[in-house]
């Protein structure tokens, strides 16, 4: 729950500020942020180092999910960010929970009444109601499938330091968007408040990734996933409350039942 807090803040943060800024630049500087934070952590604390086994996997999953993050904030930027947001999850939720559960074997009755909860919350919070495709769907579906990449081979990695597996979860970050960003020349399509919003954005993010990492590692991969995938709520949360989203009554109700899933599938 408490990554749900961490990446729900930092999605907003970063889908608002991308409004302003080149997509994989601005991902660049988040990823650059984060890795400064959570490297300066590693270090500090003298967390074990991971095997090459490991690094690997991490380093991989870092690519997919930083390639992922440029997307998805593309996506929010684009689109309604209450919209955007949970088609990301849903999709990035989905292919972990069945990996997980032909993996792990299924869950007890109680989890498996939370995980169809939060399906049906995830729904009434994507549906749309007007009866026309939002914009930033696409990029959303593209961003959920990179973010599930992520989701995988973080669990590949073992029961390593959580610090150093979100060290070099920012690193793979970085290398593909940096690529990108060099491939592309495109150095100034950014501000200086862009920056600084990327710095804490990546921070914030990278915090939600420890979160995570540990979750993963002290319970089932299928709930860890679940429940993080809840961080929508407060994406749409705070977009109504700072950028006055539309805010209908049934997607409240799929915000409360995407909540009232989490002690659900926690019952596990």
């Amino acid at each position: 729950m408490a990554a749900v807090l961490a990446w729900g803040t930092s999605d907003f943060l970063g889908g608002y500020a991308t409004r302003r800024a080149n997509a994989f630049l601005f991902t660049t500087v988040v990823n650059i942020g984060g890795l400064v934070l959570v490297g300066t952590l590693a270090s500090s604390t003298h967390a074990q180092f991971p095997s090459g086994r490991s690094v690997l996997w991490v380093l991989a999953g870092g690519a997919c999910g930083g390639g992922a993050l440029a997307i998805f904030y593309r996506a929010l930027s684009t689109g309604r960010m209450g919209l955007t947001a949970p088609v990301a999850a849903v999709l990035s939720a989905a292919i972990p929970t069945v990996f997980g559960m032909f993996t792990e074997g299924p869950p007890g009755r109680i989890p498996m009444i939370g995980f169809l909860l939060a399906a049906v919350g995830l729904w009434l919070i994507t549906r749309a109601e007007d009866g026309n495709t939002p914009e930033g769907i696409g990029l959303a579906l593209l961003a959920g499938t990179g973010f599930a990449g992520f989701y995988l081979c973080v669990r590949q990695a073992g029961d390593g330091s959580a610090l150093w597996i979100a060290t070099f979860t920012r690193a793979g970050g970085l290398l593909i968007t940096g690529a990108i960003v060099l491939l592309r020349r495109n150095f100034s399509d950014i501000t200086a408040a862009g920056v600084r919003w990327g710095i804490v954005t990546g921070c914030v993010d990278s915090i939600g990734t420890i979160l995570f990492v540990r979750a993963s590692q002290t319970g089932r991969l299928d709930e860890a996933v679940v429940i993080s995938s809840l961080y929508p709520a407060v994406t749409v949360l705070l977009a109504r409350i700072f950028l006055k989203e539309h805010f209908t009554r049934w997607r409240f109700v799929g915000l409360v039942a995407a909540l009232a899933a989490v002690p659900l599938i926690a019952a596990g």
